[in-house]
């Protein structure tokens, strides 16, 4: 007698934990639940078993092989479609052959007498036997009545209260004859409950229902999967548990190979731990299993957890009542409470806390300090917030989609008024080039045109808007700090990063998804705007004194990092007389993104090679060609702070009375080298468009910040490497000297920083005690805390995107700065207690 298990559903009910795994490899005390419907159809002397697959199947077939080394014969049938349940067994009908046959799912828990079943179904001559259960809500399944002989006489799938008529349900375990398989109709979606079974009770047929004795769940969801470990602990099912029994009297502990348990441990109830386990000192665990290779630290305490394998607990973390799967890393202190599931390869950092319920999907990471009370979800990392402090970021195929884009896109053209025009550019990538057509999609539909410049840096895109006259832009490129990640920045009117006023009512739009759709003929038009560049160019060259770059003819290293100004900026080069060696000087979309080693190594060489060619200097883009890192003609690397002394010098020099706008946590030497060249410094905030929205103001010449972004207002609101570069020629060309000879004129001052990790929700009352706390000193408060204390200042600063504060100071040495951040990280980790 052969068995058929039904093992080709995909889980859905149980995502995260089914998006690598199909539903019946799931773990059960570390063991997959088919493998236990497995061993209980062998027991039952059913040792000729046929896998019924569809999702994933390899993960199946290659676990059970074909069945040796479980004791038994596995064959296998997959379908091109899904064909219900009967349909899929009716395509097993040349493995099945002529004899009768058990049908069981490959995803419920039980420990029914099956030899009892097929009993009761030969005694009573029956052409299919259900083997039913009762429960206590029978809603989910299917109800069924039976005369006293256990003849069916009623039933009904999945019916609704007013429909209930017994608490005694269809298992989906099923005995069948033969013959019953030519009631089937090949290759179509047929299914047992609500096709063959009607039929048959309809016509007569011997349909009969076994009400079985024993344990019974049908693992239909994440609660259901949690609680089933819980039965299993309370011993409400028979099912053989992996491992060894420890020789302690009174406790159920079962370990597999090589585990170590520290002797301060304290496992209670029962406790299941697959092989190459360590458990800490004074862990406490209690009703829980954790698979292979599992590691828990120091004071961890578990409660009612399901761990998979290969997951690491750190030091006093917490974890309650949930489900962690395979390579997640929890860290020290953090808490995991009742409900939530974290699935594959996630990484949840230290102290944070994720709230009761949560699911977690694969490969999310959950920041130092953070509270998570919302589900991280494949395809959906912003539950709290599309926009981040740099536009829309996320992991490409699984945060930013296609469908995101799309939606966005639609959400994004909807905040327009109908018939609108908006630039849309991107870099070489191929996913940048597939997300921005997604984005133009959505955008076309809500009845908005687009000019599409193609491979564009951004500066250049954002040029394009107001000269185009178009209501607003956004750029699409793969991120330079993480390959695996897409940016999407958008821009406004005037070609400046979009308010929060207006980033937020993109999002409630996408949130609601009831933007606006465009008819037939009010879909939006796609066009090239090819004479962008010429407009580009006329701008550029005229924002520059020409004619002191051409008789000065500098020499200068350029690193393109293979962006996509490559191609744009030897052609201004070439009208302004300078000699330049070109570095990475063409696109390649696979070097658009770099480690911090590789940059390293690109300054390095840059280093060499400026002083070796006896270069006036050096420059090195960023791939989206917005920010410089500049070498001096000696070979040495400018950093962040001299950089914006130097242009802020410049300025100064230049333009007497001149004012700079800085973001707030910069430097005080630019007060001194204002005050000694007769200039003015302002400060705004840190974020980007703050920075833009200030060179927007009447009277301000430069503004810059210490990573290698300037704007220069007469030319435009935005950063633009080429622009930052073709204004250090102009520099030097007019005052004649080198770059080192106006470092030297630098005030030089100690800085130092520091990370704080602090939960969301206590940012704010961190923040309050910081303002109660500073009450008395000098202080501003244009974003984040800056204290100044006799020469010496810190600035405090809560990281709009992640879970911390940055604590940084300046001071005379060195000592003092670190003394003076030392001070204040010690008062935010106080407040936190």
């Amino acid at each position: 007698m052969k068995a058929v298990i039904m093992a080709g559903g995909f889980g859905t009910r149980m995502r995260p934990l089914t998006i690598n795994l199909p539903k019946p490899m799931i773990p059960m005390v570390n063991r997959p639940i088919m493998e236990i419907i497995v061993e209980l159809l062998k027991k039952h002397k059913l040792t000729e078993q046929i896998g019924v697959v569809f999702f994933q199947p390899e993960v199946i077939t290659e676990y059970f092989h074909d069945g040796t080394k479980f004791g038994i014969q596995m064959q296998y049938k997959g379908a091109e479609s899904d064909l219900g349940t009967a349909g899929s067994v009716k395509n097993c009908q040349s493995l099945i052959g002529k004899e009768r046959f058990v049908v069981i799912s490959g995803d419920v828990l039980t420990d029914f007498d099956l030899s009892a079943a097929i009993a009761f179904h030969e005694k009573n001559k029956a052409k299919a036997t259900m083997i039913l259960t009762r429960v206590e809500n029978p809603l989910a399944f299917g109800v069924v009545i039976t005369d006293k002989a256990g003849k069916i006489e009623r039933f009904l799938e999945k019916p609704t209260w007013g429909e209930v008529f017994s608490d005694t349900v269809n298992t989906g375990i099923y005995i069948l004859e033969p013959e019953v398989l030519d009631m089937i109709p090949e290759k179509t979606d047929f299914d047992f409950s609500k096709n063959l079974f009607p039929t048959m009770l309809k016509e007569g047929m011997p349909l009969y229902g076994y009400i079985a004795d024993g344990y019974w769940a049908d693992i239909g969801n994440l609660d259901q999967y949690r609680l089933a470990h819980q039965d299993i602990f309370a011993g409400k099912v028979e099912i053989g548990m992996p491992g060894a029994r420890a020789n302690k009297i009174g406790k159920e502990i079962w370990t597999g190979e090589n585990c170590h348990i520290d002797p301060s441990a304290k496992l209670t109830g029962t406790v299941v731990l697959g092989n190459n386990c360590n458990i800490g000192k004074n862990v406490r665990i209690t009703n829980s299993v954790l698979g292979d290779g599992c590691q828990v630290e120091e004071g961890a305490v578990l409660t009612n957890a399901t761990i998979w394998r290969n997951v690491s607990i750190g030091a006093e973390a917490e974890v309650r009542e949930c489900v962690i799967s395979t390579g997640t890393d929890i860290q020290e202190k953090a808490s995991i409470f009742e409900g939530v599931i974290i699935s594959d390869n996630c990484t949840i950092g230290k102290e944070a806390v994720i709230k009761a319920g949560v699911k977690v999907w694969p490969n999310k990471v959950v920041e130092d300090g953070a509270q998570l009370s919302t589900s991280l979800i494949w395809g959906d990392k912003w539950a709290r917030s599309i926009f981040g402090q740099h536009g829309v970021t996320g992991m490409a195929g699984i945060d930013i989609t296609p469908e995101f884009a799309a939606k966005l896109g639609a959400a994004y053209g909807a905040s327009l008024p109908k018939g609108s025009t908006v630039v849309t550019a991107r870099d070489i990538h191929k996913t940048s080039r597939m997300i921005n057509r997604a984005l133009i999609s959505g955008i076309l539909s809500s009845g908005v045109n687009v000019h599409d410049l193609q491979e564009m840096p951004i500066s250049v895109a954002r040029y394009a808007v107001p000269k185009l006259t178009d209501a607003g832009g956004l750029h699409a490129r793969k991120s330079p700090f993480d390959k695996q990640y897409i940016d999407i920045k958008f821009f406004d009117g005037q070609g400046l990063a979009l308010s929060s006023a207006k980033e937020k009512g993109i999002e409630n739009l996408f949130y609601r998804e009831d933007f606006r759709r465009a008819t037939m003929e009010e879909t939006g038009e796609l066009g090239f705007p090819h004479r962008m560049l010429e407009f580009y160019h006329e701008g550029f060259l005229e924002a520059l004194d020409k004619k002191s770059i051409n008789d000065y003819k500098p020499k200068v290293v350029i690193d393109y990092a293979f962006s996509a100004a490559a191609p744009i900026f030897p052609m201004l080069l070439g009208k302004l007389g300078c000699e330049v060696v070109a570095l990475n000087a063409y696109m390649d979309e696979t070097k658009l993104t770099k480690t911090p080693e590789e940059f390293h190594a690109a300054l390095k060489q840059l280093s060499d090679i400026v002083p070796t060619l006896r270069a006036n200097f050096g420059v090195l883009f960023d791939a989206g060609a917005e920010k410089i890192f500049v070498v001096d003609e000696k070979g040495h690397l400018l950093e962040g702070r001299e950089l914006l002394s130097l242009f802020s010098l410049y300025t100064f020099r230049t333009h007497k009375g001149s004012k700079v706008v800085v973001p707030i946590h910069s430097s005080q030497v630019l007060d001194e080298l204002a005050k000694t060249n007769g200039g003015h410094i302002g400060r705004s905030r840190t974020n980007y468009y703050s920075l833009m929205e200030a060179a927007t103001q009447k009277g301000v010449s430069l503004v810059g910040e210490p990573d290698g972004g300037f704007i220069f207002p007469t030319f435009a609101p935005f950063m633009d490497a080429m622009m930052s570069t073709a204004k250090l020629m102009e520099f030097i060309a007019r005052e004649g000297q080198p770059i080192s000879h106006f470092l030297e004129q630098i005030p030089k001052k100690a800085q130092h920083s520091q990370k704080v990790p602090c939960s969301w929700e206590l940012k704010g009352t961190i923040m309050r005690h910081l303002i109660e706390d500073t009450a008395n000193e000098k202080r501003e408060l244009v974003d984040g805390v800056k204290i100044s204390r006799n020469g010496s200042s810190v600035m405090i600063l809560p990281d709009a995107d992640a879970a911390l504060f940055h604590v940084s100071a300046e001071a005379e040495s060195e000592k003092s700065a670190k003394d003076l951040v030392a001070s204040f990280v010690d008062k935010i980790k106080k407040w936190q207690s």
